[in-house]
């Protein structure tokens, strides 16, 4: 039997050996902790707490009433000493709470004291929402949410996603590694939620040694199982793993519950399985830093709410000035401003380039060639959905499935013209979107 796969994608350098053979460090929070309140996809959340007001480690400091939304909590114990706009990763600046740590981490209650024998599976999908637990490979959509698909959709694959097919990115890899138990122990709790009696962590070929832990320790864990990905980007991708594990395809505008499946990231189950075991929300995550311009990279264990200018620090500073920064991986994560911000949920990688690294070449014309259309993993054809898309041919765009694209940039990477494909169809996907609002809005 062959390793398992998906259709299409591309093989570019995965760049891991500056951070792969490193252990995790864990870094001490700083003195000034920020918290934006826009963690996740979803409901917008509300602060808890003022100014003034001391608050405990753990402690619950905004939520929402919303359904597609997650509880934020305080990393620290200390006092709330501003709320206020302050600048987030994505370049605007976003309401925010800032806690002076007083060093102490003095726990907040916990949000569960029971063990997983005695849970139901409402009460496990709860305490995830408590935990304030969103997926953590970059999307933030909330878990509880995802663990409580509609009534008709029966699920009958969980898949914990340790393909980690983003080059440079190696966080996973040691926390499947370093935490296998806790892996396997979050598998188990979600697999209890739909009455599973087998459940799938899936690892990408190039990280032998955590693929031997997880065997190792599956031995003790009934119905985990261990499987072998190809190395090929985007082997990560939601739909793609879907395909790999189970030849099922997710249908155009649906989602993986409609085909009976539910996907996790490596850092998001590890967080279901301290919520159970240790009664702890999700404040503290683990984070790859790394680049040519990075003295010492590293794999840091870190705070919720810490700056990255911290993280930088703590990697021996910068051997040069970087000429381009990404949070997260080069072909899915956001291209930075600053240092100066905190690390949210969602952030699983702080890379600085050199100018070597970051050189970009001119675009030129469409060569008409096709490689973007033969590599694309959703079957899409990138070059016309950009024309399209830059044109403002709306019909053309959603006819042509612009929505489908996952914007993993593997068009963007064979293109032999160096056209921004990806840039362009993303432009599309918002005018469709906002298209499909004024449609909505017409008819109400």
């Amino acid at each position: 039997m062959g390793l398992l796969t998906f259709k299409r994608g591309i093989h570019p350098d995965d760049c891991k050996k500056l951070t792969a053979e490193l252990p995790i460090k864990e870094l001490k929070p700083g003195k000034t902790m920020c918290y934006p309140l826009n963690q996740h996809l979803g409901a917008p959340l509300s602060s808890l707490v003022s100014v003034g007001d001391e608050v405990l480690m753990g402690q619950k400091i905004a939520d929402s009433e919303g359904f597609l939304t997650a509880p934020l909590h305080s990393s620290v114990s200390g006092k709330v000493v501003e709320i206020g706009m302050r600048m987030h990763h994505s370049g605007v600046k976003v309401p925010t709470i800032v806690i002076e740590n007083d060093g102490l981490d003095t726990p907040a209650e916990k949000i569960n004291t029971k063990s997983l024998d005695e849970l139901s599976p409402k009460e496990i999908v709860q305490i995830v929402h408590d935990a304030g637990i969103v997926g953590m490979g970059g999307a933030g959509f909330p878990t509880h949410v995802k663990l409580s698909p509609p009534a008709d959709k029966e699920i009958k694959y969980v898949i914990v996603n340790g393909a980690e097919c983003e080059p440079y990115l190696t966080s996973d890899h040691r926390v499947m590694l370093e935490e296998p138990d806790d892996v396997l122990f979050g598998l188990t709790a979600v697999m209890k939620i739909f009455s599973l009696k087998e459940g799938f962590v899936a690892v990408e070929e190039n990280k032998p040694d955590a693929i031997s832990a997880l065997e190792e320790k599956a031995k003790n864990y009934d119905g985990c199982k261990v499987l072998t990905l190809k190395k090929k980007y985007p082997q990560g991708a939601e739909k793609q793993l879907i395909y790999a594990v189970t030849k099922k395809e997710v249908p155009s505008g649906k989602l993986p519950a409609d085909i009976g499946c539910i996907v996790l990231n490596i850092d998001t189950i590890t967080a279901i399985a301290r919520a159970i075991k240790e009664g702890t929300p999700l404040y503290r995550r683990i984070v790859t830093v790394s680049g040519g311009a990075v003295n010492n990279p590293q794999n840091f264990k870190v705070r919720i709410g810490m700056c990255f200018d911290d993280l930088i620090e703590e990697a021996g500073g910068f051997k040069e000035e970087p000429a381009k920064i990404i949070y997260g991986g080069p072909m899915m994560g956001i291209s930075g401003i600053s240092t100066s911000v905190p690390v949210v949920k969602g952030t699983s990688a702080f890379l600085a380039f050199t100018k070597k690294e970051a050189k970009k070449e001119a675009e030129s014309a469409c060569l008409r060639c096709g490689r973007c259309v033969s590599v694309c993993p959703m079957g899409l054809m990138p070059a016309e959905l950009s024309v399209m898309s830059l044109k403002g041919e709306i019909e053309s765009v959603i006819r042509y499935n612009a929505l489908d694209c996952i914007e993993c940039g593997s068009c963007s990477f064979v293109c032999p013209a160096k056209r921004y494909l990806v840039q362009a169809i993303r432009v599309g996907k918002d005018r469709q979107r906002a298209h499909l609002a004024e449609m909505r809005a017409k008819k109400q």
